[in-house]
């Protein structure tokens, strides 16, 4: 064996051990006797704008997918690719969200939960058991786990989050092309200085939230500004 195949193979090996480890959870979920079992997370809670998107999955079998991890440990094109994966393999998977008028409305939290039920009610199938991240789901009937940081531990919550986060980067590229003054494409919806340049210069759009402390004083130097001419 050469020097480069061994590495390849101490990579593979590596990366197997990583992904029984990822899925050890759902495993033992199925080992009780729960066979469609499901993930679900969320993404978009700290952006200036923009909704807050769910994403449910549900498989009967371990996805297994090279790569596989909470969606901010993957880069951008992996995870399109894997988001594609998931949707193939899984049984079922669904979105939802929570607008900014919701959120605004409800708080950032409460909004959350709502998109995540939201997925739940748009799933083809009813899932077994319910693996979530640190969030209950008080609408769900059947039996549930809360895992602390459950997109790094588990795998079809981590499979959840890339689903979220591809759909929600996308839409967010959608809202840049409808209005590119704020260069949603780029930042998500996140406070970058970029970001934060394009509010003072020309104030909130619609697609922010008003509530937000760093939206909300922008909002009041303009009007206080505006007042003064």
């Amino acid at each position: 064996m050469t020097p480069k195949q061994r590495k390849a193979k101490t990579k593979y090996e590596r990366e197997r051990r990583r992904l029984h480890r990822l899925h050890r959870l759902e495993i033992a979920a199925r080992e009780r006797g729960y066979l469609l079992v499901a993930g679900i997370d969320e993404v978009g809670r700290g952006p200036l704008a923009g909704p807050v998107v769910a994403a449910c999955v549900v498989v009967s079998q371990p996805l297994m997918l090279p790569g596989l991890n909470d969606s901010k440990q993957v880069q951008p094109e992996l995870r399109r690719q894997l988001a594609e994966q998931i949707k193939e393999r899984a049984d079922a998977w669904a979105i939802g969200s929570a607008s900014v008028a919701e959120i605004d409305r409800l708080n950032i939290y409460y909004a959350s939960v709502l998109a995540m039920e939201r997925a739940i009610e748009a799933l083809s199938c009813i899932p077994e058991y319910l693996f979530t991240d640190a969030v209950r789901i008080r609408s769900f009937a059947g039996p549930q786990e809360p895992l602390i940081k459950g997109d790094e531990r588990c795998a079809v919550v981590a499979a959840a989050s890339i689903v979220a986060k591809v759909y929600r980067d996308a839409l967010l590229t959608q809202l840049d092309r409808e209005d590119p003054r704020y260069g949603f494409a780029a930042h998500k919806g996140y406070s970058t200085p970029a970001h934060i340049a394009a509010l003072e210069r020309y104030g909130p759009c619609a697609h922010h939230r008003a509530n937000w402390a760093r939206v909300h004083a922008l909002t009041l130097d303009l009007f206080s500004e505006a007042s003064h001419d």
